[in-house]
C-alpha cells in the first residue's frame, strides 16, 4: 500500500478528517477535497495529507480538481465522502413561484452533491483507476435512504440516487473495480446537540450507541481488504432497521 494514492471528497471534518488520518497513516497517500477552511484541514496538512479545495456543485471547481489528481497517476480508491444534511425548506415564501424555486434549488443542491458529483468523478477518473492492480470505489450513503425521511425527503431522495449508481457502476467497472456503499445511522452527535435530543436519537436503534467515526473507518478497511465485494450496501445502523415504529 506504500504511497498508493486514495482520493476522499469532504474530508476536513468529521467522518472524513477520521477517515483520511487513518489511511495516511496506514501508509497510503491520501489526497483529500474540502469546500471551505475549517480546523481539520491543519491536522490533515500536518499528516501529509494532500489538500484540494473544491465545490463539488461547481462545475468550473470540479473540472479543476480532476484536472489535478489526472496529473498523479493510479488512484487505489476514490471515496465519496462529502455530504450536507440538510433539511427541506420551510413553506414561507410569499409567492407559489418563490416556494418553487426555494425547493428545486435545495433538491438540486442535494443532488449535485450526493449524486453528480460521484457520478462525473466516477467516469473521469476511471482510466487512473485502471490503472491499479486493485481499485475501489466507496460511497458513504445514509441510512434514510431505505427508509426515507419526513424532514429530509430531498437529502434522502439523494442518498438513494447514490446507492443506485452503486449498482450501475458495480455492473460497469467489472472485474477490475469494486463499487460499494456504506449506508450509516447515526455516528457521531453535533456539538450543539442536546441531552434530550441524544437520548431521543439513541432510542432508535437497537445497540443504543454513538459509535463513531471509527465503525466508518473499519467499514473502508474491510471493503478495500475484500477481493469479492461489490455492488453492495454495507448498513451500519446498529440494528435501526429493526426497530422502526
Amino acid at each position: 500500500m506504500q504511497n498508493e494514492i486514495i482520493v476522499i471528497t469532504g474530508a476536513a471534518q468529521r467522518v472524513g478528517l477520521a477517515l483520511a488520518l487513518d489511511l495516511q497513516q496506514a501508509g497510503y497517500q491520501v489526497v483529500a477535497s474540502y469546500r471551505s477552511v475549517r480546523p481539520g484541514l491543519e491536522q490533515l496538512q500536518a499528516a501529509g495529507v494532500m489538500t484540494l479545495q473544491c465545490d463539488l456543485t461547481d462545475l468550473p471547481s470540479l473540472a479543476n480538481f480532476i484536472s489535478q489528481l489526472q496529473t498523479l497517476g493510479p488512484l487505489r480508491a476514490l471515496i465519496h465522502n462529502a455530504s450536507d444534511w440538510r433539511k427541506d425548506p420551510p413553506a414561507q415564501h410569499q409567492s407559489l413561484l418563490q416556494q418553487l424555486e426555494a425547493e428545486a434549488a435545495s433538491f438540486d443542491y442535494l443532488q449535485q452533491v450526493h449524486a453528480r458529483a460521484p457520478y462525473l468523478l466516477n467516469r473521469a477518473l476511471l482510466p487512473q483507476l485502471q490503472q491499479s492492480e486493485q481499485a475501489d470505489i466507496i460511497q458513504l450513503s445514509d441510512f434514510v435512504a431505505s427508509v426515507g425521511s419526513a424532514k429530509h425527503i430531498a437529502y434522502a431522495a439523494s442518498k438513494a440516487a447514490l446507492e443506485n449508481l452503486t449498482l450501475s457502476f458495480a455492473r460497469q467497472f467489472a472485474p477490475g473495480i469494486k463499487v460499494n456503499t456504506i449506508a450509516p445511522a447515526l455516528l457521531m452527535f453535533n456539538a450543539g446537540d442536546g441531552e434530550e435530543y441524544k437520548q431521543h436519537a439513541l432510542q432508535k436503534s437497537l445497540l443504543q450507541t454513538e459509535p463513531g467515526a471509527q465503525e466508518v473507518v473499519k467499514a473502508v478497511n474491510y471493503i478495500l481488504s475484500s477481493r469479492y465485494l461489490t455492488g453492495r450496501v454495507l448498513a451500519l445502523d446498529g440494528g435501526r432497521h429493526l426497530n422502526l415504529p
